[in-house]
C-alpha cells in the first residue's frame, strides 16, 4: 500500500528536541483533547523536563499554534508535490489536490484530529492568530483555480480566493464528519471524489 503520509521535516541538532515535543503534543492533543491536555503530560511523552517545553514555546496555546504551522507546511509540501505530478490540465491538478488532501486525512488521523477539531478549542488561535502556512495552503489552491480560468477551463467570473475557501470548507467538513464517525460512516477518499466532481461541475465555464 502506498504511504500517503506528509513528508517529514529535516531535523538538525537543535531541532530534534523541538520536533520531539511537537510530535508528543500531536499525540496528547489528539488523545486527551486540547483543554484536558497538560504540559506535564506532553513533556513526559516527549521525554523532556516540564521546563524544557517553555524553552521552545511560551504556552500551551503557542505549542498548538506552532504544531499547526509545522504540520500545515508539511501538508502544503505534499499537496504541491501531488499537483506537480498530476500532469497537464487544471482539472487534473485540482482533482489531485483534493484527492491528496483526503489521503493525508485518512493516513494521519491523530494529526487530522488536532488540525480539524482541537485547533478550534484555542480562542487565541481562532481570534488572534493569522496563520502564514494556512495562507500558503489557500494560495496554492487559489492558484490552481486561477490557472484553470486563464486556460479557459473554469468560469472566469468566480473569484479564485473565494473558490479556494469554499473548496477547503467542503474538505474540512468531510474531515470533521469522518473523524467524528471514526472513519466508519463513509469512505473519505470516495467522498473526496464526489467533492472533486462537484467542484469541477461548478467551475465549468459556461459560454453565453
Amino acid at each position: 500500500m502506498t504511504n500517503h503520509s506528509a513528508p517529514a521535516t529535516p531535523r538538525g541538532p537543535s531541532g530534534d528536541k523541538r520536533e520531539r515535543i511537537l510530535e508528543a503534543s500531536e499525540r496528547i492533543f489528539a488523545r486527551r483533547g486540547f483543554f484536558h491536555a497538560r504540559v506535564s503530560e506532553i513533556a513526559r511523552e516527549a521525554g523532556v523536563a516540564d521546563g524544557t517545553i517553555y524553552l521552545y514555546f511560551k504556552s500551551k496555546d503557542d505549542l498548538l499554534i506552532s504544531l499547526f504551522e509545522s504540520r500545515m507546511e508539511r501538508v502544503t509540501q505534499a499537496l504541491t508535490a501531488a499537483v506537480a505530478g498530476a500532469g497537464a490540465g487544471a482539472r487534473a491538478r485540482l482533482l489531485a489536490f483534493i484527492d491528496r488532501y483526503a489521503a493525508l486525512i485518512a493516513d494521519n488521523p491523530a494529526l487530522a484530529e488536532v488540525l480539524t477539531v482541537e485547533l478550534r478549542q484555542s480562542s487565541k488561535f481562532m481570534k488572534e492568530y493569522q496563520s502564514r502556512q494556512f495562507g500558503e495552503f489557500l494560495k496554492l489552491l487559489a492558484a490552481l483555480v486561477a490557472d484553470g480560468q486563464a486556460a479557459g477551463d473554469f468560469d472566469p467570473n468566480l473569484p479564485a480566493p473565494v473558490v479556494a475557501r469554499a473548496i477547503f470548507g467542503m474538505l474540512d467538513e468531510l474531515a470533521l464528519a469522518w473523524l467524528l464517525g471514526r472513519g466508519e460512516k463513509f469512505d473519505i477518499l470516495r467522498a473526496a471524489g464526489h467533492v472533486g466532481a462537484l467542484v469541477l461541475q461548478g467551475l465549468q465555464r459556461r459560454d453565453p
